[in-house]
């Protein structure tokens, strides 16, 4: 067994998301988003984080470590769990960050998810995005999507991952997952491959730039159902987000096409819950005619009047679910008023809802 095994063993026993694991400091949790250090373990040395990380690094990143000074790869511990690793240097020396991966993949009633996610899953073609800041569960979100799919539809899926997280085996469905720098040099080559590879179904781990968030608009548009996640924060700075990534000449044309395409954006926060733990709020926006046509026009500052009266369609807002979680005693008010992006409007739902004892904190 590798040394840093002891560590992995830990996260799934005290059910925490991430080690960090750097030169000059403790190792450290993170428990339902909080920091926490290991106090009956010594500060790790330079001798002893280079032993350890450099144990469990393939090859081929090691390599690519000692020319860029950071490197991301998947190690996986049999009977344990699957871990997202990064490697880098800061003026200490190297260290690791490590997300723990679980190794059974939760299922939307395991996860509380709306059913409008299943309705997403049942769409032939089109364009669905799953947002939220790095580690709102948007893996997670993807994982149970890709599942449900698996065992409820006989199509061809196609992911390309950095690195791959939660492994799929193949039920319904045939499953191809593809890693980047592993089986494929990038998204966009990956992307304009899996067009010749008969796919169905396609999920982009991340659009991180123009050109990949083309071909996936244009892969959604010629008949595939596309999913792929973005570090936005609400769905409709989803919609800007990806529009403003093109030159002021080919918005327009993206609009229609987006128009066309995006059938539905789920953004996503996790929250500490009151007792341990953490739980997801979701925004979701279905994109139908009326919210088709303000991005088409380019009005989507528009989109959420639609969003406030088209609950029966499947769509909610991050401050409404958030002060449904605060209603039911699930979260903190003052937990959800620092989640809250829009923070007046926050203050109001939860005068909707009834709740008028929270003060809002004076700011510094």
């Amino acid at each position: 067994m590798a040394e840093m095994d002891r560590y992995f063993k830990l996260m799934v026993e005290h059910n925490t998301s991430d080690l960090h694991y750097c030169t000059g400091c403790k190792p450290m949790f993170r428990k339902d988003g909080v920091i926490v250090p290991l106090k009956n373990d010594p500060e790790i040395t330079a001798e002893q984080a280079e032993r350890q990380l450099f144990e469990i690094t393939p090859a081929a990143n090691l390599e690519e470590f000692k020319l860029k000074n950071d490197t991301d790869f998947a190690y996986a511990l049999e009977g344990v769990g699957r871990y997202r690793v990064n490697l880098f240097r800061d003026h200490r020396g190297i260290g690791g960050v490590f997300r723990l991966i679980p190794s059974e993949v939760l299922t939307f009633e395991q996860l509380g998810s709306p059913p409008i996610l299943k309705k997403f899953c049942k769409i032939s073609k089109g364009l669905v995005l799953v947002t939220g800041p790095t580690g709102s569960g948007k893996s997670t979100t993807l994982a149970a999507m890709i599942d449900y799919i698996n065992k409820t539809r006989a199509d061809h899926i196609i992911t390309i991952e950095d690195p791959i997280e939660f492994v799929h085996k193949n039920h319904m469905c045939l499953v191809n997952q593809r890693e980047v720098g592993e089986h494929t040099l990038g998204f966009k080559p990956a992307l304009r491959a899996a067009l010749r590879e008969d796919p169905d179904i396609v999920l982009v781990g991340e659009m991180r730039d123009l050109e990949t968030t083309h071909i996936a608009i244009e892969t959604a548009e010629t008949g595939h159902l596309v999913f792929g996640t973005l570090h936005t924060t609400t769905a409709i700075s989803t919609v800007d987000r990806l529009i403003d990534q093109f030159p002021a000449d080919q918005q327009m044309q993206i609009r229609t096409m987006l128009a066309a395409t995006l059938k539905g954006v789920i953004a996503q926060n996790l929250i500490k819950k009151k007792g341990g733990g953490r739980v997801a709020a979701l925004e979701v926006m279905v994109v139908n005619h009326a919210v088709a046509s303000l991005i088409r026009d380019g009005k989507t500052a528009q989109i959420m009047s639609i969003m406030q009266t088209a609950k029966k369609e499947g769509m909610t807002l991050l401050n409404e679910e958030l002060a449904r979680f605060v209603k039911s005693d699930t979260i903190e008010a003052a937990e959800a008023y620092g989640k809250a992006v829009d923070k007046d409007g926050f203050l109001k739902a939860l005068e909707a809802a009834g709740i008028t004892d929270f003060k809002a904190p004076a700011e510094d």
